[in-house]
């Protein structure tokens, strides 16, 4: 395989990749179901009216709590 068609399909593989992204945390938010995201080892949760916090919802409380309790 030469470098230019592997460039190229990494390149769609990760539009792609990121186009499914997108559509997915759309519909999470149309759901009521918060995003979750990660940036230095810190969880930020964004809620369907668009604001950002990192107080875990509700709909997370158990999942973190089991998380937690594997550290």
């Amino acid at each position: 395989m030469d470098n230019k068609f592997s460039d190229e399909l990494e390149f769609k593989i990760l539009v792609i990749g990121n186009r499914a992204v997108r559509k997915a945390q759309q519909e999470n938010l149309k759901k009521g179901v918060p995003n979750v995201y990660c940036k230095n080892g810190n969880f930020y949760f964004e809620l369907p009216d668009g604001t950002i916090t990192t107080e875990v919802p509700d709909i997370y409380k158990d999942v973190f709590e089991k998380f937690k309790k594997t550290d």
